[in-house]
């Protein structure tokens, strides 16, 4: 996912197993029914673990069919669960967990996309994405390309589909238990520069707009309509929200009367209607009623089922091709499943396989990262990536301060703390003292705020937020 706008378009090859049933007739239109659907799913996640290499493997170089992770979720099936020749050794999970541990990935120059495409599939393969290895945090990961002149952004802001796949995984993939991973603060700043780059129109594309009126008064994109409002929702906001409803009015104004189709920039295709539905799905908006049952009966989910091949099942990007294509069986399965752009894993049906898996503690003299935000109570908020090596199971807050005055990413997260060692009261940070009821506090994961301590214990993978005041 390095550019999800673009890279998304290439068509993969068909197996040559499902040769000779890919030229199934496509059923005929008509609003879809549960028993439809439910058709839809089965078939269709036939048709994605036919994907899935000898080895196990579904990530690779160039496009990944990893994004099958958010697919296989959606429909309650457990990634763990997906293995070839009846060899659990091999299953989807632990094939992806070890890759992405792997010093290598994703590349020699990465990109922000890429360690939210991890995180967002990761999540749904119920692997702990802040948790991976001893090695690898994706959510620190994507703390590193914070935009510190540009509070907000995640990633170039030119290319803006690095911010919307920030909320969507920093909001849509949560602890364990189900809990906000980052401090609401960061969430906002998010869904602040979401809502300035909302166009005209009531859509978004993968460029920045913000500032900019050309732009802003330009058309908006299907896609990332879909994956923008799906941003602002998992953060939080309430689908009565003003940009919301305006994001479904934009989607509404882009059906196709006679399919159900979202007429999308790119033509009308089914990764296009699995954005826009996904959108719908994560903000609570039924994609069969209302607004989107057109006049003849049609809606963006009858499309969809109307270029599957069954019982292939796999999906057509185009109504014209004659094969399906794998990454456009992703994208609509995801859709016709009713997801959004992620999912809480399934509980695993094979013997002995968790539903979650995650690193328990550090490794010592394993270098890592920890995921860090400082808010100073006065809108100054610091975003970073903090590189340090453990020599125990676990470490203090006193200790991370301390390795991201010199090892953050973005620099200058930390500049100071006081006290420099010890184990007591955190009292200053970046030169802001404790004042009477305004202190500095720590929240991990989530958890409530409480009095800063230097010897605050802080475990592998522990998205911590300093946060100045009351």
């Amino acid at each position: 996912m390095s550019r999800p706008r673009t890279s998304r378009r290439l068509a993969l090859a068909v197996p040559a197993a499902l040769g000779a049933l890919a030229l199934t007739a496509l059923p005929a239109f008509a609003t879809s029914s549960p028993a439809q659907i439910a058709t839809s799913k089965t078939n269709g996640v036939a048709y994605l673990k036919s994907l899935q290499a000898p080895d196990g493997s579904y990530a690779g170089s160039g496009l990944s069919n990893e994004w099958a992770f958010s697919a296989f979720a959606a429909t309650g099936t457990a990634v763990v669960d997906v293995y070839p020749a009846g060899d659990t050794t091999k299953n989807a999970r632990t094939v992806y967990r070890n890759l992405l541990s792997t010093s290598g990935w994703p590349s020699a120059s990465p990109v922000v996309t890429d360690y939210e495409r991890g995180t967002l599939n990761a999540y749904a393969a119920g692997i702990d994405p802040a948790r991976v290895s001893a090695s690898r945090n994706l959510v620190a990961n994507i703390y590193a390309y914070w935009q510190t002149a540009e509070a907000g952004y995640f990633g170039p802001s030119g290319n803006f589909n690095g911010t919307v796949f920030a909320a969507l995984s920093l909001g849509g993939a949560k602890t364990q238990a189900g809990g906000a991973r980052v401090p609401q603060a960061l969430t906002d700043a998010m869904v602040t520069r979401i809502r300035a780059n909302q166009h005209v129109d009531g859509g978004w594309t993968y460029n920045k707009a913000e500032g900019n009126a050309t732009v802003l008064n330009s058309a908006g994109d299907v896609d990332m309509t879909g994956a923008a409002m799906a941003a602002l929702c998992v953060s939080g906001v309430p689908n009565t929200d003003t940009d919301v409803v305006q994001a479904k009015n934009f989607l509404k104004s882009k059906l196709v009367n006679t399919s159900g189709a979202f007429n999308s920039l790119y033509g009308v295709n089914t990764s296009s209607n699995g954005w826009g539905v996904a959108g719908l799905n994560a903000c609570g908006f039924n994609p069969q009623t209302g607004d989107f049952l057109t006049a003849a009966g049609k809606t963006p989910i009858d499309f969809l089922i109307a270029n599957q091949y069954n019982p292939a099942g796999g999906f057509k990007y185009k109504p014209a091709d004659t094969v399906p294509s794998a990454y456009a069986s992703i994208d609509a399965l995801r859709a016709v499943a009713g997801g959004g752009f992620t999912a809480a894993p399934p509980v695993p049906v094979t013997p002995g396989a968790p539903q979650w898996v995650a690193q328990p503690t550090f490794t010592a003299g394993t270098a890592t990262k920890l995921a860090l935000t400082v808010d100073d109570g006065a809108g100054g908020l610091k975003v970073c990536s903090v590189t340090f090596t453990p020599t125990a199971a676990t470490t203090t807050l006193g200790d991370v301060l301390n390795a991201a005055i010199g090892g953050a990413t973005p620099s200058g997260c930390v500049t100071s703390v006081t006290p420099a060692s010890g184990t007591g009261t955190v009292t200053d940070v970046n030169g802001k003292a404790n004042s009477g009821s305004n202190t500095w506090k720590v929240s991990v994961d989530g958890s409530a705020f409480a009095g800063a301590t230097r010897d605050k214990v802080v475990g592998v993978g522990d998205t911590i937020a300093l946060r100045w005041g009351v």
